[in-house]
């Protein structure tokens, strides 16, 4: 199954770097939804990326109707917390499914409500006590959804034990 992040109208480099670099690590395709508020050149999202850049399948779209054309008929999640499902309790692993999104909102407003009314169905959250936090962080929700679905797909794809290069340091390091 092809899992895909989307991230509508996001605001903070840092977040999208770090984001982008889960999905290099995790075969995820990242999905941003215009306008971005910054340059995908900024100096501090390449440096959250690192040098994952060229390993990330990046698609832009102009806006959150070309979005919702891509996606199509395939399965999309809206990540928000105030969505009654825990995330935890959607199958995210439908042998039947090809391909699925998660939607995930800006930092600082999420997701537009009018867009989030008739898709309520479809929303997952976190759960957390927002008496004390108002949210979470994006590239640590996104962390948390991805690999959920990729525990429930048995990391079907990834590495289950990390390879050293074979270097004096890492024959030190081999357990």
């Amino acid at each position: 199954m092809k899992n895909h992040i989307a991230l509508f109208e996001p605001l903070m480099p840092a977040n999208t770097g770090n984001i982008a670099r889960t999905c290099a690590a995790t075969n995820t395709s990242l999905h941003l939804i215009e306008p971005l508020g910054f340059s995908t050149s900024d100096k501090m999202l390449k440096r959250a990326g690192l040098d994952y850049w060229d390993k990330v399948d990046i698609i832009y779209h102009e806006s959150l109707p070309a979005f919702m054309d891509y996606v199509g008929s395939h399965p999309l999640f809206l990540i928000s917390k105030f969505a009654r499902q825990v995330y935890s309790q959607a199958n995210l692993a439908d042998p039947s499914v090809s391909e699925q999104f998660f939607l995930f909102g800006k930092e600082t407003t999420g997701l537009p409500e009018e867009f989030m009314e008739p898709h309520k169905d479809q929303c997952l959250r976190i759960p957390m006590n927002d008496e004390h936090v108002r949210s979470l962080n994006l590239s640590n929700t996104a962390n948390i959804i991805i690999y959920e679905a990729l525990r429930q797909q048995d990391f079907q794809g990834l590495d289950s034990l990390h390879h050293y290069r074979d270097t004096e340091k890492s024959r030190r390091m081999a357990w």
